[in-house]
């Protein structure tokens, strides 16, 4: 088993965007929870959500709900929802 399911993706399921690659993890490949930085809250295990890697500095990657991430410029500084 890979270490991270940030391994583990389909390679048309990428993005990219201002220096960043952005990763879809399916629902069988998410096996960790992790904590969304858009909300604060819990993504949970076997929940699908995609994988923010800044280019040259995979250790900073993040995991983010999708409507998190896609709602990420419109929403107010300090606001989790």
């Amino acid at each position: 088993m890979p270490p991270d399911d940030f391994d583990d993706h389909d390679e048309e399921e990428e993005e990219e965007e201002e220096g960043l690659e952005v990763r879809t993890i399916h629902p069988f490949q998410a096996r960790k929870a992790y904590v969304c930085p858009g909300c604060q809250q819990e993504i949970a295990s076997g929940t699908g959500h995609v994988v923010v890697v800044p280019k040259g500095a995979s250790d900073l990657r993040r995991h983010w709900h999708r409507p998190c991430w896609e709602r990420r410029r419109t929403r107010r500084p300090g606001r989790a929802g």
